[in-house]
């Protein structure tokens, strides 16, 4: 069992964050946890790449000193499963955000959902979603896109390394992504969409590897503050 210490001194805890929860709902949630069971004032506690409300899976933890190594762990590559939904678009790419225009998918065959997989991998150009957490002058974007004030968003390079879709499902396609920090699956989603002459949204998101670190090596947040030690 752990101990004060080793809290002190640094961990590193995987967490598979549940649906509709925040990172930093998880972050405190676990960090309230440790100074209860070990009466603590104060501990450094944060994440290494932040989750989606609407994503589950892996979330990497630090604690202590540990905290140190966080750049390091977000700077690793991801991996992501999930489904796109084709035939409609959301402002947000995922399902915050109501369904705003519907596309005709006829004409999309599983050859051509195959094929188009092949312009996503290796180096590209995507422009982050306006419903993010990236900040221009000073603000987040989502405060912009909330309010209904247009802003400009500059592409950004980012590298995909392996793309497949696993299942075809109707319109829902089921997928995985191997891809560097700083991907946004959502915009994957929607761009995927367009390159089908027809539109997408990302209706699901599960990460299930950073780096190393894998999501069947991670504990629920219950079932680590229940391996905590008992309050005295």
């Amino acid at each position: 069992m752990q101990t004060e210490d080793d809290f002190k001194t640094g961990q590193v805890l995987l967490i598979d964050k549940p649906l509709h929860w925040t990172s930093f709902q998880a972050v405190n949630k676990l960090r309230w946890a440790i100074r209860q069971a070990f009466s603590i004032k104060k501990i450094k506690v944060g994440h290494a790449g932040t989750l989606d409300p609407l994503a589950t899976g892996l979330l990497v933890i630090c604690t202590g000193k540990m905290t140190k190594q966080i750049n390091i762990f977000q700077g690793q590559e991801k991996e992501y499963t999930g489904t796109f939904t084709l035939g409609s678009t959301t402002p947000s790419f995922d399902l915050e955000t109501e369904v705003d225009q519907s596309y005709p998918t006829e004409h999309i065959s599983e050859d051509l959902i195959h094929k188009t997989t092949n312009q996503f991998i290796g180096k590209i150009e995507q422009f982050p979603p306006v419903f993010s957490a990236i900040k221009k002058e000073g603000k987040r974007l989502y405060e912009f896109a909330r309010a209904g004030e247009e802003v400009e968003i500059k592409p950004r390079q980012v590298e995909i390394t392996e793309f497949e879709i696993i299942q075809i499902k109707n319109l829902e396609l089921n997928f995985r992504v191997v891809c560097s920090k700083g991907t946004y699956i959502r915009s994957l989603a929607h761009d995927f969409g367009k390159a089908l002459n027809s539109g997408a949204h990302l209706s699901k998101l599960r990460r299930t590897r950073i780096g190393d670190f894998k999501v069947e090596n991670a504990l629920t947040p219950e079932a680590f503050i229940e391996s905590l030690p008992a309050k005295q």
